[in-house]
């Protein structure tokens, strides 16, 4: 059957949907030797050869076993995996035997640390990345003490560069011993580039310190920053099982 070229490389594990777009606009994508640059494409996978820079894809996601990996990435590290620039990469941060496949559902910006999936499940990247269906939870640590009314405001939810960001919720953790600055726990369930940071330097304090502490039921207890650990089966399930209650879908 034939079916888009990105959902077809997404499910084979080589990259999230949205990165596969990419690698067939850069003319990454080969069907039965032609190169592919456009995203209506479509071919079928069990008869013709698709390539991804030149290498045959397993267009079978049954053959591949579905992985599961939570990192914590540090600070200076990119969501990626592959960067032009020779930055640090969050894939890196799993051992080179167990990266095939993998790329990260979702992303953090470089300078943000704190919890990333990396996975080759094209159907729990779209759960993780879709908006408003994983409640994701961020620790900010700000410049100086925003007023409650510039607090307040951003709860309600503003608009940024003719963007609209959507409500927040917010809550003051503690403030610094010098009384000079202040953490403040923030949870999202639809996420935007640099939202967060956004969002406080419209207040005039921009944040200093940002990680996410927490992807729906999971948390960072445990897992230190620039180290990872397996998701047990139970564990990607409850992702489900919570956006099917959310939405009063049926099970997966």
């Amino acid at each position: 059957m034939r079916q888009r070229l990105q959902k077809i490389i997404a499910a084979a594990g080589i990259a999230s949907r949205r990165a596969a777009e990419q690698m067939i606009l850069d003319g990454q994508v080969t069907v039965n030797g032609q190169q592919i640059t456009e995203l209506g494409a479509r071919a079928d996978p069990q008869v013709d050869h698709i390539k991804v820079r030149g290498k045959l894809i397993n267009s079978q996601p049954s053959v591949s076993r579905r992985r599961y990996f939570v990192v914590n990435k540090p600070r200076g590290v990119l969501s990626s995996v592959s960067d032009p620039g020779k930055r640090p990469l969050v894939i890196e941060l799993v051992p080179p035997a167990l990266r095939r496949g993998l790329y990260p559902a979702g992303r953090l910006d470089f300078n943000t640390e704190g919890l990333i999936i990396l996975t080759n499940d094209g159907e729990l990247t779209r759960l993780l990345t879709a908006a408003g269906a994983i409640e994701k939870v961020y620790h900010v640590k700000v410049k100086g003490q925003p007023s409650e009314q510039q607090i307040q405001r951003l709860r309600r939810g503003i608009k940024l560069d003719q963007t609209r960001i959507g409500p927040a919720e917010i809550s003051l953790i503690r403030r610094t011993k010098d009384g000079g600055n202040a953490w403040y726990e923030v949870r999202l369930r639809q996420g935007k580039n640099q939202q967060i940071r956004r969002m406080f330097d419209s207040t005039g304090h921009s944040v200093v310190k940002l990680r996410r502490v927490r992807i729906g039921h999971l948390d960072d207890r445990g897992l230190p920053l620039g180290r990872f650990r397996e998701l047990a089966e139970t564990e990607v399930q409850r992702f489900f099982r919570t956006e099917n209650v959310r939405t009063g879908g049926g099970a997966r």
